[in-house]
């Protein structure tokens, strides 16, 4: 018999879009490839180009053959193919998703679940015309990407119309940094561990900085990103949900709303960013032409082919008003045409109040360093002293030396690096949505994010110019270095 919690069915509109065929038509084989997909599900991909099922599934082939290729060799693809139709509908009218539904009746699909892989400005014509259509029975269930809306008024907006046709545990509004595994081992080495909880506050902690940092530029995603900017496209959500799962309080469980309850106090704690501290805890800049791994590339105005006020560079001194982190400034970055594609969160340790050491050993002393890296490998580094091998004439001499727990060192057997998504749909397939976002977590981001970007407007805070292939604007740099830090190198 069926399990009643899992959806019998994958609707995927915008099936033929980029995020579909790099990355969900992946993770997707590699979970039939690990037999983690229901055996019967069907998959139905929706959009609007006019193509048939075996077309499709050539398209797809041809992409896991790129981005998949053993599920391919191992024959999970075709398996995952064989039970995939394709379906060419105007999600904007009415009566194709009618259609649509008809084509669902067919292969039995009585708990679908929908993903929305098409531009935020669709999901309400879609939900709204999946409710039409009588196809949002208590069973299906919706994911939505992020961003959801450009501010927080459009954020509700979009909502309120996806509540109407579902309920709020029926809405998985996805962000798919959450899906990486070295995001989940934080919170287990935050709370499997008697180690770190007792030190993870302001008595030990100097201060935080969350990176992430893009080495491609806009190129013709120019309208989107014009129109939400690296505040929009990158803090409000990736950069908000890792600084949440580094700050929160210990959850009472990990079922999903305690987990996601912690991260709204955090969100409610950020201390807003008002025109008297904007021009002190706020760098906004745009990359100008320069070069990048070896190649002169354009800037952004020429990309766009005219001027933007545009950020696609951002840096902050954001704080966080409550006990535990009451005085660690928390440093966030964030940025395209950088020289290295990086995302990372670093704790700076507080050096020890007394250093017993002399001479050489003194100089040597470095404070414990904790390094998260999400890409491009992940990997979580502990950097402790230790004595330097040998004799010296200074006597003692000290080092700092790096503990890694990288999955890939540890194992001995090779582990192929999970797609995020994976973890992701499998969890939406099954209704546990611990890792994915709640509507007021989305709201109390865009509500502070909103805040930021008001103040920059009334203050007339353009971006600054930074080459590309540079890490942004001097200004980001005096941001943390008039406090004393600056900014970690790898």
């Amino acid at each position: 018999m069926a399990n009643p919690e899992i959806s019998d069915g994958l609707v995927l509109f915008g099936g033929g879009g980029d995020l579909s065929l790099r990355m969900l038509f992946p993770a997707l084989a590699w979970l039939e490839a690990e037999g983690l997909l229901p055996a019967d599900m069907p998959i139905v991909a929706a959009a609007r180009s006019q193509m048939d099922d075996e077309t499709f599934r050539r398209l797809v082939r041809d992409a896991l053959h790129k981005r998949a290729p053993d599920t391919v060799a191992s024959g999970a693809a075709d398996r995952m193919l064989a039970r995939t139709s394709y379906v060419a509908i105007d999600v904007t009218l009415p009566e194709e998703l009618m259609r649509l539904g008809e084509h669902m009746a067919g292969l039995n699909i009585q708990r679908p679940l929908y993903y929305l892989s098409v531009s935020p400005s669709l999901y309400s014509a879609i939900c709204q015309g999946l409710l039409a259509a009588g196809l949002t029975a208590d069973g299906a269930r919706v994911v939505m990407e992020k961003p959801i809306g450009k501010d927080l008024a459009s954020s509700k907006v979009i909502n309120d119309q996806v509540q109407a046709a579902f309920s709020e545990d029926r809405i998985f509004r996805i962000d798919h940094y959450l899906g990486k595994e070295t995001v989940q081992n934080l919170i287990a080495l935050r709370f499997a561990n008697t180690l770190f909880e007792p030190l993870w506050n302001n008595l030990t902690i100097d201060h935080v900085q969350i990176t992430v940092a893009e080495t491609q530029g806009v190129g013709d995603r120019w309208p989107y990103y014009d129109e939400y900017g690296a505040m929009g496209d990158m803090v409000q959500n990736h950069m908000m949900q890792l600084l949440c799962l580094v700050a929160m309080e210990p959850p009472s469980d990990l079922q999903p709303d305690s987990v996601r309850n912690e991260k709204v106090k955090v969100l409610r704690s950020l201390r807003s960013i008002g025109r008297q501290d904007v021009e002190r805890h706020v760098v906004r800049g745009q990359y100008t032409k320069g070069v990048v791994d070896g190649q002169q590339v354009k800037g952004y105005a020429e990309e766009k082919e005219g001027s933007s006020d545009t950020e696609t560079f951002v840096a902050i001194q954001a704080h966080i008003d409550n006990w535990r982190w009451a005085g660690v400034p928390f440093f966030l970055r964030t940025g395209k045409r950088l020289p290295e594609r990086d995302t990372e969160i670093f704790i700076q340790f507080k050096p020890v109040p007394h250093s017993i050491f002399q001479g050489e050993s003194r100089a040597d002393m470095r404070p414990n360093q904790l390094l998260i890296r999400l890409q491009p490998e992940e990997d979580i580094v502990l950097s402790l002293m230790n004595q330097a091998p040998g004799l010296s004439l200074e006597g003692m001499r000290l080092e700092s030396l790096p503990l890694s727990l990288s999955l890939k060192n540890i194992h001995k057997t090779p582990t192929r690096r999970r797609i995020a998504y994976e973890r992701l749909i499998h969890d939406a397939l099954r209704g546990n949505s611990t890792l994915f976002v709640r509507r007021d977590e989305v709201e109390k981001a865009w509500e502070w994010v909103d805040s930021v970007n008001d103040a920059v407007r009334k203050n007339g805070q353009s971006p600054r110019p930074y080459a590309a292939g540079t890490w942004g604007p001097a200004g980001a740099f005096a941001l943390i270095e008039r406090e004393g830090r600056a900014w970690h190198e790898n």
